[in-house]
């Protein structure tokens, strides 16, 4: 893991180095003032040298610009690294997002996700870029500080050093059980980012119930539960913090102590014990600079094991390299004894299925609710793989063909029309990202959406709002529908898609859909039987598979079940 952390580092390697190099500048620096003042007071001040002391101060002066000036590269372009750390991976992080397969998104909730790509990865740049920079300049404050302060006294400063070092030791002691604790934030807080996200995603359904109270009710228990998590982050962070404080003011009484019997068995001058006072001054900050480093990076690793476990999560269903790509299909569609469930040991949703469509068919499908109809068409595009059997188009099982050409020669249209927040003609465009201003106007025309459209007052340009929310449920299907149009695919999939609209909407579309299928493949999954009597084929499904299969005519014929669904 710390491996695929170091990687991140690679395409900013040369301003990680700029930034340590005026790191160990200023830590340098910063060892330069005791020395100089030691300088003063035991040499140039007794041997009245007035010109040394004005050069020392001048040189001081001017060091300490090219410190402010290195600080500023620090405090900008360090914070710039760690931003564009965290920048490459939420784009690693997002890229994974889009190649996981619809498993995926059924176990993991959107507001975790979103927990994924902004708190864990702002802590982690955050560390990214204070870690190396801090232990660095601790690192050389503590060895410089060692190295001069022996050559005054080296008892004393081992001794000083001894209290320095058991503060290292009570960060490490401490650090398990604040990263524990910082583990049990992140799922409280990933789960509270999801709760928030659907309420506030729900909240036209809360007002329409009156449910305001309740939805109050509930993000009190989230938000005491999250309150309650961090009792322990707290309660860790406290004995950390009181437990390094204090053993920094054990620091300073062993100086006080021990460095006024060393004044007065005279082992060291007053000078000395002043240069011990300043060091140590100097010597705090590094200190609590790497206790605040420990805690960023009980935060950031915390953060970034959220990050590792996502990245290393293989999706089940990947392009092949060097597959067939699926084009030109004529467009035959075979299920050939095909199993399926969502859930390993769960109820099949398919068993033992075959199905048969030819090319340029209009396959419709009807049944009640958890017959399979919804899932038929999500495994001809191979949203989910079959757990046995095969699906073939052309004579060749779906899962030979190159993933994309698959998807790009299906259109599919949900009875759950998403719609991203942007403008009505960026929505038609996701059909074709590349169609032009005359490809996107005509694809609305043949949805029946372009007179709607041209009638609002920003036209084409008009803001959709969230999921939609400006959008009538028929006009969110005509712009999906609009996208198919665009797409233009040899085989089609409606899976409820006329059904929020109004009768008069309906046999607009069912006119247009007509057109656009004539010579495709079609598989229709309807609620309205009026939307499918022209089809080809009707199959009745059941729990058992397909319980009817024929034309209208010859389905009302048999007065069987699809004669008594007419009925009702």
């Amino acid at each position: 893991m710390l491996k695929k952390f170091i990687h991140y580092y690679k395409a900013h390697k040369g301003l990680l180095i700029k930034d340590l190099i005026s790191a160990f500048f200023v830590a340098g620096v910063d060892l330069l003032y005791p020395i100089a003042t030691r300088a003063i007071l035991n040499d140039f001040i007794p041997n009245q040298s007035m010109k040394m002391i004005l050069y020392v101060g001048m040189s001081l002066f001017f060091i300490y610009i090219i410190r402010a000036r290195l600080k500023f590269f620090i405090a900008y372009q360090g914070h710039m690294m760690g931003a564009y750390i965290e920048r490459d991976m939420r784009r690693d992080l997002f890229h994974k997002f889009e190649e996981m397969d619809y498993e995926f998104y059924d176990d993991n909730k959107t507001g975790v996700l979103m927990s994924y790509l902004t708190n864990h990865l702002h802590d982690i740049a955050e560390m990214s870029h204070h870690v190396p920079e801090d232990l660095f300049i601790s690192g050389i404050m503590f060895i410089g500080s060692f190295i001069y302060l022996a050559t005054i006294n080296l008892l004393l400063t081992v001794l000083i050093f001894a209290v320095v070092i058991l503060v290292v030791v009570y960060s490490a002691w401490r650090r398990k059980k604040l990263l524990d604790a910082q583990r049990s934030v992140r799922r409280a807080h990933a789960e509270l980012n999801s709760k928030i996200e659907s309420s506030l995603s729900g909240i036209r359904l809360t007002k329409a119930y009156n449910n305001e109270e309740f939805e109050l009710d509930r993000f009190s228990d989230y938000n005491e539960s999250y309150a309650y998590s961090s009792k322990e982050v707290y309660h860790e962070l406290g004995y950390f913090q009181v437990g390094n404080e204090f053993l920094l003011q054990i620091l300073n009484l062993v100086v006080l102590v021990i460095g006024g019997v060393f004044v007065y068995n005279g082992h060291i001058d007053y000078v000395d014990l002043f240069t011990y006072y300043l060091y140590i001054s100097f010597l705090t900050r590094p200190i609590n600079r790497m206790i605040s480093t420990m805690q960023q990076i009980q935060r950031g690793m915390s953060g970034f094991e959220k990050f590792y476990q996502v990245m290393q999560i293989e999706p089940k269903i990947v392009p092949t390299p060097d597959a067939p790509k699926l084009e030109d299909p004529e467009g035959k569609i075979v299920f050939d004894d095909v199993s399926f469930n969502y859930k390993k040991g769960g109820e099949m949703v398919l068993d033992h299925f075959n199905l048969i469509v030819e090319p340029g068919e209009t396959v419709a499908l009807i049944g009640e609710t958890g017959v399979g109809k919804s899932t038929i068409s999500k495994l001809i595009p191979r949203f989910y793989d079959v757990d046995s059997g095969k699906i073939e188009i052309d004579g060749r099982d779906i899962r030979e063909y190159d993933l994309f050409s698959l998807r790009h020669a299906i259109g599919h249209v949900q009875q759950d029309v998403f719609i991203f927040y942007g403008t009505i003609k960026d929505n038609i465009l996701y059909g074709d990202p590349d169609a032009s201003d005359e490809e996107i106007v005509a694809a609305a025309k043949r949805a029946n959406i372009h007179d709607y459209i041209i009638s609002l007052p920003d036209g084409y340009m008009t803001l959709t709002g969230e999921r939609g929310v400006k959008l009538s449920g028929g006009q969110k299907q005509r712009v999906a529908i609009a996208r198919l149009f665009l797409k233009q695919p040899k085989i089609i999939i409606l899976d409820e898609a006329t059904s929020s609209l109004d009768n008069v909407t309906e046999r607009m579309i069912q006119s247009s859909f007509n057109e656009l299928s004539k010579g495709r493949t079609s598989i229709v999954i309807a609620h309205r039987l009026s939307t499918i009597r022209d089809a080809d084929k009707i199959l009745v499904l059941g729990k058992n598979g397909i319980l009817e299969s024929g034309d209208h005519a010859s389905l009302v014929a048999k007065k069987g079940v699809y004669h008594d669904l007419l009925q009702e």
